[in-house]
């Protein structure tokens, strides 16, 4: 039996462990935090900060694991391009292309040379009137270490670069223009650098704003500017010679004119796959895994339904105990994922989360309302 070690024990790699262990792989788990709900739920967890990368080389040799597997943080990703160009794995990008592609600072400039629309950036001497400005650390995700800055602000400039550096592990920033829109997402799959299939997600954040906490499908995204999406990002698989398999996008749409805000070659979190798959019928984790794994997914029973499903991330915009939601309004819950338990003391989007929601409508008119609420935070109220 083939041997298949699963970097990342959070919560939405849980669809990725089950399809490898219904696949019949012998798989193996790795993590450094006992209480994640792989850490708990796997029978070959193995607890180890996954960080260290020489202990997980001695791990892959120890186990004679045959195949490594990302799961749903840029960490794990970063790890497994790492160990690819020592040792070979399927599935796994570089190590040059996936700093190239994780790192904002590195993918502005790639992305710019090559003529693909992004936000400019400028030095810290550069700044002159271009305002607003947003202050990013170079290599954090969901929204750590993000300060938006107006004219008014400007003498706090360098305060909130400190506060991005804080959040980088490199200790690097950021400077661009803050540019404003609706926040979409795009989830395709490549094959020789071509997309085979692809997703546009819509995305919100009502607990933080630079946190997506409620997502569904565009089922009606202008096929004009979808098609400029799909050129980019296949111009991107091609200048970057990418390997076949997931490349995620979020882009920020005004009007006309888009803007690629970050990429990844790694399964987005909060159980965004099943949004997916719950939406469509797409087997979407099958398609992420495959590669990994050498083998070609099976896509025969793929339907292409257009449920009106939403995912919801259920947090809250302050520090505080958690002891029970009220919903204000009936909901048709196609399935709900408890994180935080009553009783616990929940931190603030983007550092504590209480569940993850998916709600279901059957009519568009009754899905747009539930997804109105949500917006809002009307559709339910937190108490402690």
């Amino acid at each position: 039996m083939n041997r298949v070690l699963l970097i990342d024990t959070n919560l939405s790699s849980a669809p990725i462990y089950d399809y490898l262990i219904g696949s019949g792989y012998e798989v193996y788990v790795v993590g450094g935090v006992p209480t994640d709900y792989l850490a708990k739920k796997a029978k070959n967890y193995i607890n180890l900060d996954y960080s260290k990368i020489h202990l997980i080389r001695e791990l892959i040799a120890d186990l004679h694991i045959n195949f490594i597997v990302p799961g749903c943080n840029d960490l794990s990703y970063l790890i497994s391009a790492q160990l690819n160009e020592e040792v070979g794995f399927f599935g796994i990008e570089t190590l040059k292309n996936t700093q190239i592609i994780n790192n904002k600072k590195e993918f502005r400039a790639f992305a710019d040379h090559i003529g693909l629309p992004v936000p400019k950036t400028f030095s810290r001497q550069s700044v002159g009137g271009n305002w607003p400005l947003i202050v990013k650390p170079v290599d954090a995700f969901s929204g750590r270490g993000v300060t938006v800055i107006h004219e008014s602000d400007q003498d706090n400039l360098d305060d909130y670069i400190n506060h991005a550096k804080s959040f980088s592990k490199s200790e690097k920033y950021i400077i661009e223009e803050y540019v404003e829109g609706q926040l979409y997402s795009h989830s395709a799959f490549i094959n020789h650098g071509k997309i085979t299939t692809d997703f546009i997600v819509e995305e919100h954040g009502t607990a933080n704003p630079f946190v997506v906490d409620t997502s569904k499908l565009d089922y009606n995204f202008p096929q004009e500017m979808l098609a400029h999406i799909r050129l980019s990002i296949e111009t991107m698989a091609a200048k970057l010679t990418l390997v076949d398999g997931l490349i995620h996008t979020q882009f920020i749409k005004k009007g006309d004119k888009y803007w690629l805000i970050e990429v990844t070659r790694r399964c987005p979190g909060d159980l965004y796959s099943q949004l997916i798959e719950f939406s469509t019928s797409f087997h979407y984790v099958e398609s992420y895994v495959s590669p990994f794994i050498n083998r070609i997914s099976s896509l025969t029973s793929y339907q292409n339904k257009k449920s009106l499903v939403m995912r919801h991330t259920i947090s809250q915009p302050e520090d505080g105990f958690f002891g029970s939601i009220q919903f204000n309004h009936a909901v048709i819950i196609e399935k709900l994922f408890p994180i935080s338990l009553a009783g616990d003391y929940v931190k603030s989007s983007p550092f504590g989360r209480i569940g993850i929601l998916f709600l279901k409508e059957n009519t568009q008119k009754s899905f747009d309302d539930c997804y109105s609420r949500t917006l809002t935070r009307a559709l339910y109220q937190i108490h402690s």
